[in-house]
């Protein structure tokens, strides 16, 4: 089993709803098992601004998939969602899952980059990441601890805890 870091991300239809109803499908996922899932934040949007705040939270999974298969199940819960993909990259979504961290692998595919390619600049990731995984070190030796005490938390707020 590979510990798995998933991003969770919606600032459309009912977003924390959204992100509720995709963790229950993580727990469906074949061989994969759902460990905990940080609390849930509000973030700024980034790109066009004018577009509701995004609700954000990190889970982390043990799986025994492969990357491309763990990813083929993460797009099927997004289409099922609703999640239409157009070419405006940073625009409004029902549900965003990214693969965050797959183990301490590193992949560079035209389908798959991991670690992700904006774990470390973006405060939604990095905080709640922090939160339910302190100790971690990313591939390339950095802390997410270090990472969490320094980066701008650019207007991030926690709105709830999911679990206790």
């Amino acid at each position: 089993m590979t510990l798995v870091y998933i991003g969770l991300g919606s600032n459309l239809s009912n977003p924390k709803q959204q992100i509720i109803n995709a963790l229950e499908q993580l727990e469906h996922i074949e061989n994969t098992q759902l460990v905990t899932v940080s609390s849930l934040y509000y973030s700024r949007p980034m790109g066009p601004q004018d577009q509701p705040d995004y609700m954000n939270a990190v889970a982390a999974l043990n799986t025994s998939l492969s990357p491309l298969k763990l990813l083929n199940n993460l797009q099927a819960i997004e289409n099922n969602a609703g999640r239409v993909r157009k070419d405006n990259r940073w625009g409004a979504r029902i549900l965003d899952l990214d693969i965050l961290l797959f183990g301490q692998e590193v992949i560079n595919t035209d389908r798959l980059i991991i670690p992700h390619y904006g774990l470390h600049l973006r405060e939604f990731v990095v905080i709640p990441l922090a939160e339910i995984a302190p100790e971690l070190q990313l591939p390339d030796g950095q802390s997410i601890s270090l990472l969490a005490r320094n980066i701008d938390i650019n207007g991030l707020k926690v709105h709830s805890k999911l679990r206790d």
